[in-house]
């Protein structure tokens, strides 16, 4: 393994370029391939066992092009699989949670919503998490139909709108003075949830701490590429990369494959 061999990371379709943009501002010299799910997306309304074999999918072509770490740029994926993915592999995996510890040390008013898949909330890695903060008021909400409107471009449709105003403005009305984003998809909606909350509440994703374990983790690895030259950034996508274009811009090396 060099310190040129990419870094690798893969969601259940474009929200991980969230994560991926991150890393990217970060760490402008490293080499990155991006893996975008998106034949089986949305990954939070499937089962544990479903989830675990996309992910072992997703990893082995990320193997296959010779990353030196991986990134689950996915919250479903992270809580469901990242503990049988370190058992099962010999390689560095960075996981992805909802950032409910800075929210909830934070919160003023005790009282914090987090917006999520139907997989990361029910899933025993997020109650774990939430054990921690008994004192704190939690509001969960499942954003049944962003994951699939984001897929679909429609990030600033009527039917968005609609779905975001219904999920947040109860949250609103409880107190909450943090929202989490709990699904690497979401940041990309922060315009339009910034026009529905009061500027009282905080929006929080977890992006810039993702970026930062991977620069940890690369420098306790010895696989930081130091060196200067131009990076190759590649995206992999198994469904229409008309989005993923849209997204990025049309600029960037964007591959369909079957995987």
């Amino acid at each position: 393994m060099t310190t040129k061999n990419p870094i690798g990371l893969f969601d259940s379709g474009i929200g991980g370029t969230s994560i991926w943009k991150e890393i990217n501002t970060l760490l402008p010299y490293e080499n990155a391939i991006y893996l975008a799910d998106s034949k089986n997306a949305p990954y939070g309304l499937k089962s544990k066992e479903e989830i675990l074999e996309l992910c072992y999918k997703n990893t082995e072509f990320l193997l296959n092009k010779n990353c030196k770490i991986i990134v689950i740029a996915c919250n479903t994926a992270t809580t469901n699989a990242i503990k049988e993915l370190r058992q099962k592999y010999d390689i560095p995996f960075i996981g992805i949670e909802p950032a409910i510890k800075t929210a909830a040390n934070k919160s003023k008013t005790q009282t914090i919503g987090i917006l999520a898949t139907k997989g990361t909330l029910n899933s025993s890695l997020f109650h774990e998490s939430i054990a921690n903060y008994s004192h704190i008021k939690i509001i969960e909400q499942v954003g049944h139909g962003l994951v699939q409107l984001i897929e679909n471009g429609a990030i600033d449709s009527f039917e968005m709108k609609m779905l975001l105003k219904r999920y947040i403005e109860p949250m609103v009305k409880q107190n909450i003075d943090y929202l989490v984003l709990g699904c690497s998809h979401y940041p990309y909606l922060i315009p339009q949830i910034q026009k529905i909350i009061p500027n009282t509440v905080q929006i929080i994703d977890s992006g810039e701490a993702v970026a930062k374990q991977t620069l940890y983790i690369l420098k306790k690895h010895n696989l930081l590429h130091l060196s200067k030259e131009k990076s190759t950034q590649i995206f992999y996508t198994n469904s229409d990369p008309s989005v993923l274009k849209k997204i990025l811009g049309a600029d960037k090396n964007i591959i369909k494959e079957n995987f």
